[in-house]
């Protein structure tokens, strides 16, 4: 999952950042209100964690800004704690949840989970899908034998991402645009080898190349895979 975390407060980043990206987000970060409008327009993420008190352009006219042109990933918001007003303005420009500082982060991971779950239509905490059982928590899979894999950071952010989005055909770009650190290189190529390495974990039935177009995670696994390797 591509996450851009809009935050001023250098101290807070340096905390949130390793945290993040231990739950299994590529994590891109903005300092202030004009770079984080232009990236959020730019770049393609799943979710925003979105400061309301920034240098150059406040927190809600960017907000406002990415609405008016269309872009409806997820934004949770950062609030004070005794700002109701701000957080009423926030949801009325099109924030989905918002959280007030001080807040710990295991509340902030639980209510990013919870957006990103309920924006893929899964209510439950740990997604399932074609016989797997993902827990995000420990970057872990159950396979359809009930034995749990321990994942790497790309290759539980890669799974994911197909998990969530299981059924459609998703390009070796959009992937990496969606699995990759922001000081990764995003080379659409290496898709392959980790795509290769799910199949030999999961079974080759389980993710089906579309020449030219790219993968498909199956939601109930076939026998044969459509189009090669």
């Amino acid at each position: 999952m591509h996450l851009l975390l809009v935050e001023d407060d250098l101290k807070l980043v340096d905390e949130l950042k390793p945290r993040l990206k231990q739950a299994g987000f590529a994590v891109e970060v903005a300092n202030d209100g004009e770079d984080a409008a232009f990236l959020g327009a730019e770049e393609s993420f799943d979710i925003v964690v979105l400061d309301l008190g920034l240098p150059r352009k406040p927190g809600l006219q960017v907000l406002k800004e990415w609405r008016s042109a269309g872009l409806d990933m997820p934004v949770l918001i950062l609030t004070a704690r005794d700002s109701w007003n701000e957080r009423v303005d926030g949801l009325k420009a099109g924030a989905d949840d918002y959280l007030g500082k001080p807040f710990h982060v295991e509340e902030l991971l639980a209510r990013l989970e919870a957006l990103i779950r309920r924006r893929h239509g899964h209510v439950r905490q740990q997604i399932e899908v074609a016989g797997l059982q993902l827990d995000p928590d420990k970057l872990q899979v159950r396979d359809r034998q009930g034995q749990w894999h321990s994942l790497t950071g790309i290759e539980f952010r890669l799974l994911r991402y197909l998990m969530l989005n299981a059924g459609r055909v998703l390009s070796k770009t959009e992937l990496s645009e969606h699995v990759y650190e922001e000081d990764q290189l995003r080379d659409s190529n290496v898709i392959e080898v980790y795509i290769n390495r799910l199949r030999q974990r999961f079974g080759r039935e389980l993710i089906e190349t579309r020449r030219g177009q790219g993968y498909r995670l199956r939601e109930v696994p076939g026998s044969a895979e459509e189009g090669g390797a």
